[in-house]
């Protein structure tokens, strides 16, 4: 595999290997590498805080989303272990190869409309939903269409989509002070001082307060919880033509949209530009493979992806993929015991995985609804979209999502023709 060349940037970078180009200031003035004193303590923390964030930020979405498809707490449980093992082994492979800091993960925005979308939808049409998402990324990366196919749909849109998909999970942040003002309350308060302090970490204190006070509260079951490997188990795919349609579409669009090519633009902002087309053959022909286990998808990583890219991972650049292949360890550890965090999610109270879910995807609702309505011609036609898409409409059996571009891309054309005019 190869790598496009690196732009022009402010600080030149330099080749230092066949698969990635790093800062100048991680080498001395001669071209040699300078031996780092630093201790690999900083680089593993960085890939344990990594998973973590990540589990704890969507792990409740995408458990929500197995629910809403009908699975038992089993096949959760065998979803969750493929899941982590299919992530380890691409952040492990891709970072070792690359020499670059690598990190999958799963689309959250893709597992939150698969939580809005589910209902109704037999388990074997979800996996068909999953391989027909996945054969189309795997498609993207092979013909080289990612870009031509984003550019297809404007930014506005797409965001607006997104926004429109995670609404009800933001509400939901807020829905059960009524009833549950202790555990949400503390929640919110334990989110807000963090956001403020220490942002990188306030989904995590957000978890240890709501699981402490739920806990003394008498609220965590504690038989549910158990210390168990669970393998994931074959699921026959069934395909139909309104779920593919209404659910499968959009869910491809919103993960290459909002996880795939933030994936990509982190990289590329921290001195990674790696080519594009290989890591989506990669990420998706895994994910491909795995759909019938439970695998939705597996993506470039964006968020978490920047704590091991970043400086605090480690000073020299050419040394930070090895913050992602500890990531890719604790993966396969999460996909090990993937038991185990189901157990967890099944223990607590329904009301602190809706409060933490609506909490760590505040940053991506507001995000979505800036870059929506950010550009003033497209203003419109995006807030179309997104009111269409959270309205939860259902026309010929297909889902607001679809519904949401359909509307929006229709004003867009007609706004843009009537400006042209």
């Amino acid at each position: 595999m190869s790598i496009n060349p690196p732009v022009a940037r402010s600080v030149p970078l330099v080749r230092y290997s066949a698969q990635c180009y790093i800062a100048p200031d991680a080498i001395t003035h001669n071209g040699v590498f300078m031996r780092s004193s630093t201790p690999l303590f900083p680089a593993i923390l960085a890939g344990f805080v990594a998973v973590l964030v990540g589990y704890t930020s969507s792990a409740a979405i995408i458990w929500q989303a197995a629910a809403a498809a009908g699975a038992n707490a089993q096949q959760i449980a065998g979803w969750m272990t493929a899941l982590g093992l299919g992530m380890g082994v691409s952040t492990l492979a891709l970072s070792w190869w690359y020499k670059a800091p690598v990190l999958t993960a799963w689309s959250t925005p893709g597992a939150a409309l698969l939580a809005t979308s589910l209902h109704g939808v037999t388990l074997a049409e979800t996996i068909g939903i999953f391989i027909f998402a996945n054969a189309l990324i795997l498609l993207c990366g092979l013909t080289g269409l990612f870009a031509r196919l984003m550019k297809l749909i404007p930014h506005s849109l797409a965001a607006a989509m997104l926004a429109g998909v995670l609404l009800r999970f933001g509400l939901q942040a807020f829905s059960h002070l009524d009833g549950h003002f202790l555990l949400c309350g503390s929640m919110l308060a334990a989110w807000l001082i963090a956001k403020a302090f220490a942002p990188r970490y306030a989904i995590v204190a957000t978890l240890l307060v709501g699981g402490f006070v739920a806990w003394a509260g008498g609220d965590v079951v504690t038989d549910k919880i158990t210390l168990s490997v669970v393998m994931p188990k074959f699921i026959a795919p069934a395909f139909t033509f309104t779920s593919l349609v209404s659910i499968g579409l959009p869910f491809f669009l919103v993960t290459m949209a909002s996880q795939n090519a933030p994936g990509f633009a982190t990289m590329k902002a921290s001195g990674y530009p790696l080519a594009v087309s290989p890591l989506i053959i990669i990420t998706g022909g895994i994910a491909l493979l795995f759909s019938p286990f439970g695998v939705y998808s597996i993506c470039i990583a964006a968020i978490t992806a920047a704590i091991c890219q970043s400086p605090d991972a480690h000073p020299d650049a050419g040394k930070r993929w090895i913050a992602a292949a500890a990531a890719g360890i604790f993966y396969l550890l999460a996909g090990v015991f993937g038991g185990s965090i189901t157990g967890l999610m099944a223990a607590l109270p329904l009301s602190w995985i809706q409060t933490l879910a609506g909490l760590a995807l505040l940053g991506t609702i507001s995000g979505s609804l800036y870059q929506a309505l950010n550009n003033e011609a497209e203003r419109d036609a995006a807030i179309v979209t997104f009111l269409m898409t959270a309205s939860g409409v259902t026309i010929l059996g297909i889902g607001s999502a679809f519904w949401g571009l359909v509307a929006g891309g229709i004003c867009y054309s007609v706004f843009l023709r009537a400006r042209r005019s």
